[in-house]
């Protein structure tokens, strides 16, 4: 699609990004896989490989960055490309046990994913055909390298883990109302 764009001359501007999560998201998504929407978390499920690194991309900080990038179109090149760092997680399954940690769930067990269970359904069932060919990005380290988009922001949006996960998993509907921040979260969510 990048080099659709290239070759057309048409001005563009991308942005990389590792995998989403934030509000808005749905079950299509691996968050959505860790986390089921409307159910509240009581275990969850890691695709990758443990202790190979991922990147995520917190969606409210990622559509920041992209406004921040639009109100400055007068210095961008005329095909813009840069690298949103997000959150890069040495131990990719950090992500899982930021999950546990905010639903406050210390023995909640973090589960494979049925990678084999995704093989044999495969011929008959499209949307596995394309979690497959994705896999490779669960079996080796990828990280956005997002130099040249703070050289040109000065900065990049950075919400802490714990707090995007707990809006996320807010959003879904996977904490229960007496969670202990779900005031203080749908607060900040209606004056946002």
């Amino acid at each position: 699609m990048e080099r659709g764009l290239l070759d057309s001359g048409v001005k563009a501007l991308i942005v990389r990004a590792g995998d989403f999560f934030g509000p808005g998201i749905t079950a299509n998504s691996w968050f959505g896989q860790m986390a089921r929407p409307g159910a509240e978390v009581r275990n969850t499920v890691y695709p990758g490989v443990r202790g190979v690194g991922h990147t995520w991309a917190y969606l409210p900080d990622l559509a920041e960055t992209m406004v921040r990038l639009a109100e400055q179109e007068e210095r961008l090149e005329h095909h813009a490309v840069f690298n949103f760092g997000g959150h890069w997680l040495e131990r990719g399954e950090a992500m899982a046990d930021s999950i546990l940690r905010v639903a406050e769930r210390p023995r909640g067990r973090i589960r494979s994913f049925p990678w084999p269970l995704a093989v044999l359904a495969s011929p008959f069932v499209p949307m596995f055909r394309e979690l497959l060919e994705m896999r490779y990005l669960w079996r080796r380290p990828l990280r956005l390298d997002n130099t040249k988009l703070t050289a040109f922001l000065g900065e990049e949006p950075h919400t802490p883990l714990d707090q995007a996960v707990a809006r996320t998993l807010d959003a879904l509907g996977c904490l229960p109302a007496e969670w202990p921040l779900a005031s203080e979260l749908r607060a900040a969510a209606q004056h946002a």
